[in-house]
């Protein structure tokens, strides 16, 4: 490890990974809400066209990605909203676009290096310099500080969009909100895993966090943890194994999702197994019923023949009395 630490070109790639995973399951865990898993991979082949105006104009690939995603996030939204076209087709037509603006432009250009499209394709983690660690890391520190003041509203919006316009919420500003953080994201986590491969990294660690976390706030802190353990354990793997950093990172998050599905899985078994009903229970609990209520938690239990009864799905439960002690 000391080895691995004392290459400066590791301590970068180290220090990117870091804030890669940190930023984006935080936006991740969204897009899995409103079902669009998928509009990272979209503003990705958007980012490469902006990658190619970047190298054609031997101006800065990362900014030009940054505008490009930017706007093609914004588009799609504004599509969505207003016009007949929906969410679907319209990430499909910047999907597509993209790719196709992407690669007429380099095409164009004579004598273009065109070399580091790869690196920004499938990630190049090892060339990432101390500057573009300290555009990261700026970009990644917006997309935290956004989503944490504005967490509730994007998740009310998420969840159910004509719910939360009823209830006040300027569902189309903070919809593109959501798709600015995406696009910058997206933008953030190219050199690191790529932008064929940046969905990842947004999407299955929030998946693995589902599948054992009780609520959305803890389900989203344990999606930021799984996703800087992807990304830096992913980056020390293919150091030692010379592999792909974003195929690594990629593969590594996959297979905390595994473990993550198998652990929650028998959680929910042995949930099941201890799950007592009461076995006759013809009286209905509630205000007034005779029985002294007990609060416990966010409900409550009723004292009834030396038991303790919660109404729960159309039945109660046999609460035991040390349980709540």
């Amino acid at each position: 490890m000391s080895e691995m630490l004392a290459l400066e070109f590791m301590r970068n790639a180290l220090l990117a990974a870091l804030v890669v995973g940190l930023a984006a399951p935080m936006v991740g865990i969204f897009l899995v809400q409103r079902r669009l898993s998928l509009v990272g991979d979209g503003l990705g082949h958007v980012a490469l066209a902006g990658v190619a105006i970047g190298v054609v104009t031997q101006s800065s690939p990362v900014w030009a990605a940054l505008v490009a995603a930017i706007l093609a996030g914004i588009a799609i939204e504004l599509i969505r909203a207003r016009g007949r076209t929906s969410g679907d087709v319209a990430l499909a037509l910047m999907f597509y676009g993209g790719i196709a603006a992407g690669v007429v432009i380099i095409n164009r250009a004579e004598g273009a290096q065109t070399g580091n499209l790869t690196g920004f394709l499938f990630g190049a983690i090892t060339t990432t310099s101390r500057s573009d660690v300290i555009t990261f890391a700026i970009l990644s520190a917006v997309i935290v500080g956004v989503v944490l003041v504005l967490r509730q509203r994007l998740f009310a919006v998420a969840g159910d969009e004509e719910y939360a316009r009823a209830s006040g919420l300027p569902v189309l500003a903070l919809n593109i909100v959501l798709a600015v953080l995406t696009a910058v994201t997206v933008v953030v986590a190219m050199r690191v895993i790529g932008l064929l491969l940046i969905s990842a990294l947004m999407i299955i660690p929030n998946a693995a966090a589902q599948q054992f976390a009780g609520s959305f706030r803890s389900a989203s802190w344990w999606a930021v943890l799984i996703g800087v353990l992807s990304s830096v354990g992913g980056v020390v793997t293919s150091y030692y194994a010379d592999t792909a950093s974003g195929g690594t990172i990629v593969l590594l998050a996959i297979a905390l999702f595994a473990v993550a599905a198998l652990g929650g899985a028998g959680w929910r078994a042995l949930s099941r197994a201890r799950h007592r009903h009461a076995e006759r229970h013809p009286h209905e609990h509630g205000p007034g019923c005779g029985h002294e209520a007990v609060l416990h938690g966010d409900h409550v239990d009723y004292l009834h023949d030396g038991h303790r009864h919660a109404a729960h799905e159309g039945h109660y439960d046999e609460h035991a009395e040390e349980a709540h002690r």
